[in-house]
């Protein structure tokens, strides 16, 4: 196996139209990982009913994809020039309302799940919703199991009291996989910097998302303000605690972005951080489309005066860590990462 001449590069959030070509521009793009969406509303068995599609997928292209469990599979990815697929949920639903199922899930697979998506769920609080009541009594005992089995808590939709609580209850580092600081644009997905402090601090990880409700000046967001974004918050978390989440949703059809918003939970057309107007999805920047361009975000990065090191780690160094310290049971080295990044 020869190792390959670039350095990791990590996207911790898609929910692509998966096709051959995408997978190819993965490749293109030497993307090695990708943690990918596989259910938004859906309950277990439509979860497992993903999973049987993506199977399919491994096995029509293992010369372009294969499933990922575990962070050495970044490393496997890399020397056999593939991409590894991460799994994750962006609502609790898969789990329905039985801990037992986290931990089929994670054998099944899954690495990340959100504890809530927008709404309130049965484990915490999502960010359109007007009271934040934290965390719920059956959300600390699901971070207590997903803590325990190896499956990293998200909270990239959920709202600020809640996100807290879950940083300071989880003894593992959570992640917020695909947002940005509302310093720099205030959509209500966006981060405080009270979040992103208390994230940097206690070990956990911010991917970047480069959707355009996400950015300051939405599609016409230039690659240099959002790259800017990035090296001050790296200033505010530390650059190790930063990566890319673009939260690419390439060649989806409209009717999806509603599937995300609406699900089951309304008879009427809730149109998120969209409007009546401008209810499908939002025309992505000029400098990133698909996945072969990666490499725009890096030179952006050069640009801003960072180093060549801290540009590795945040195309995809960061998140490989993260994942090997993430994607199991507990080790006493995790827990000793956990402490030394709150001194």
């Amino acid at each position: 196996m020869s190792q390959p001449d670039h350095s990791p590069r990590i996207d911790c959030l898609q929910y692509a139209n998966w096709s051959e070509k995408i997978f190819r521009q993965m490749r293109s793009g030497n993307v090695d990982a990708v943690h990918v969406t596989i259910a938004y509303h859906e309950n277990f068995r439509e979860t497992v009913h993903n999973i049987e599609r993506w199977n399919r997928w491994f096995e029509q292209f293992p010369d372009l994809i294969f499933q990922g469990r575990t962070g050495d599979d970044v490393q496997l990815a890399r020397e056999t020039g593939r991409t590894a697929i991460f799994f994750g949920f962006q609502n609790p639903s898969p789990m329905e309302d039985d801990i037992g199922l986290v931990e089929v899930l994670h054998t099944l697979g899954a690495r990340f799940m959100q504890l809530s998506y927008n709404n309130q769920s049965l484990l915490a609080t999502g960010c359109y919703e007007a009271d934040d009541s934290g965390i719920t009594r059956m959300g600390r005992q699901v971070i207590r199991e997903m803590n325990r089995v190896g499956m990293v808590i998200d909270m990239s939709h959920s709202a600020e009291r809640s996100t807290l609580e879950a940083i300071e209850i989880s003894e593992r580092p959570i992640a917020i996989t695909h947002a940005n600081p509302a310093f720099w644009h205030p959509a209500l997905r966006n981060k405080s910097d009270d979040v992103l402090r208390a994230l940097g601090q206690s070990g956990g990880m911010l991917g970047f998302s480069v959707y355009p409700h996400h950015l300051k000046g939405s599609s016409d967001c230039s690659l240099e303000s959002f790259c800017e974004m990035i090296a001050r918050t790296a200033d505010l978390m530390g650059p190790e605690r930063i990566g890319i989440g673009t939260d690419l949703c390439q060649d989806q059809p409209d009717t999806v972005v509603e599937w995300m918003r609406v699900g089951r939970w309304t008879r009427e057309i809730d149109y998120g951080e969209g409007s009546r107007d401008n209810a499908g999805f939002p025309r992505m920047p000029s400098w990133f489309g698909d996945n072969t361009d990666f490499a725009n975000i890096e030179t952006g990065l050069r640009a801003t005066g960072m180093d060549a090191a801290n540009v590795a780690a945040i195309m995809g160094g960061n998140w490989l860590r993260f994942y090997q310290d993430s994607f199991g049971a507990p080790t006493s080295s995790a827990s000793e990462n956990r402490i030394q990044a709150a001194q």
